[in-house]
């Protein structure tokens, strides 16, 4: 009967259509007041001791960091500088929009914020130079997702903190499937633009090239700290998060001065909001996974799939396709905290090195991001393309595919996430 209730009483309010955080304490203050004998008190104690965490620092500094660079310019010059290079190779202009969609990735850690920020300034030029607004929208809202793999990604920080798995390690294993990611979708970018024979772009000028990087060193200055400080060793990834912060505010507001005082403190409440609203899931599901713990569900999960005598690809097959559909209804945030400790503990019954499964769950959840219905990249991108789901999704479906594609390599090739371990220590 407990079983039955944790599981089946979240569905229940999930369908009723509460929010995530309301579902999950819900759900836990039922569990106590009918299931347990343990003071209501616990859920205070136990709210406030999930988000009394150190690391947890950096999720509100790389949300106000991605915040003061999409309005402080920084995004527009980083545009303009990988627009450079590309020069007149065929598609340069959404090839453009994906590598500076995977370096402000690097900045903000956030898909949502990556894609309001690259969406906002290429998908006008991208349907005026004639890719579809099919093709435009689906690549844009793609390839924000890539934030959530190329460190520092706000995804792994909440891994981390959920399973005690090492945050610098999750950043350096990120690298290669990151950039993993961003080729596939580049390749299918330029495939596509062959076939629909859409001209090229103005022929590289080392000129421009020149004029670009000075123009937008500083942004291009901000990935380098931020990462070089991390693995050298200089500052924590909570720290390196508030120096991203400061670096911004200088470069908004000093450098290219885009950003004043009135607009630092919009910024800065629209960042309260959008923190408020992770953290409330945070605190939520930690009552809910102390209750998982407690009841000894989590160890009734591991051991039952650890009976089935099943080799370990067949558990990651499994639980890749469990997270993929997971993806498509509830949001990455309250996906990570519930139920990447549970399967965690799974993929370590199996030997599946914890590090190598934090990527493999966060590439799942961030396919979720825009894969129909519910992706929340999805609803970032009607609200900056005004475009109808009618084109949207089927611009999608190409990219979701190639993700999976990917997602599978990355599963059975562990060596792409661990390899570069050895380098960091």
């Amino acid at each position: 009967m407990l079983t039955l209730a944790m599981v089946g009483l979240p569905l229940v309010l999930l369908i009723a259509g509460m929010p995530i955080f309301l579902v999950l304490l819900g759900t836990s203050t039922v569990i106590l007041l009918f299931f347990l004998d343990v003071p209501p008190m616990i859920i205070h104690q136990q709210m406030f001791g999930s988000i009394g965490v150190f690391a947890l620092l950096a999720v509100p500094f790389f949300i106000f960091a991605g915040e003061i660079m999409l309005r402080g310019g920084v995004s527009a010059r980083l545009l303009a500088w990988v627009s450079s290079m590309l020069g007149g190779v065929r598609g340069n202009l959404p090839l453009t929009a994906l590598g500076t969609a995977t370096v402000f990735g690097a900045i903000s850690g956030s898909t949502a914020a990556t894609v309001a920020a690259v969406g906002t300034i290429t998908y006008k030029p991208l349907r005026n130079a004639g890719y579809s607004e099919r093709f435009a929208s689906g690549m844009l809202t793609s390839a924000g997702a890539i934030a959530n793999i190329i460190p520092p990604s706000i995804a792994m920080i909440l891994y981390g903190f959920a399973t005690e798995t090492s945050i610098i390690d999750l950043f350096a294993a990120g690298i290669i499937p990151g950039f993993l990611l961003a080729g596939v979708f580049g390749t299918y970018i330029y495939i596509h633009a062959r076939r629909a024979q859409i001209g090229k772009g103005d022929p590289m000028s080392f000129a421009r090239f020149v004029a670009a990087s000075r123009d937008g060193l500083w942004a291009i200055g901000a990935p380098a700290i931020i990462l070089g400080g991390i693995y050298s060793g200089i500052f924590s990834p909570t720290e390196a998060a508030g120096v991203a912060c400061v670096y911004g505010i200088f470069v908004g507001m000093v450098v290219y001065r885009e950003v004043n005082i009135r607009e630092l403190f919009d910024i800065a409440a629209h960042s309260v909001y959008l923190t408020a609203q992770v953290f409330i899931i945070i605190a939520a599901s930690g009552v809910y996974s102390w209750l998982l713990t407690v009841t000894g569900a989590s160890a009734e999960a591991v051991n039952f799939i650890s009976d089935l005598q099943m080799p370990a690809w067949a558990i990651l097959l499994i639980i890749n396709i469990f997270l993929l559909a997971v993806g498509t209804v509830l949001d990455t945030v309250s996906a990570i905290l519930v139920l990447t400790p549970l399967l965690a503990d799974v993929a370590l019954a199996v030997g599946v090195n914890p590090v190598h499964f934090g990527l493999i769950a966060i590439l799942n959840l961030t396919i979720g991001t825009f894969t129909p219905p519910f992706g929340f990249n999805i609803f970032v991108a009607q609200a900056v393309f005004r475009v109808p789901l009618s084109s949207l999704y089927p611009g999608l479906l190409p990219f979701i595919l190639l993700a999976i594609g990917a997602l599978l390599v990355i599963t059975y090739v562990p060596a792409l996430s661990l390899w570069i371990l050895q380098f960091v220590g």
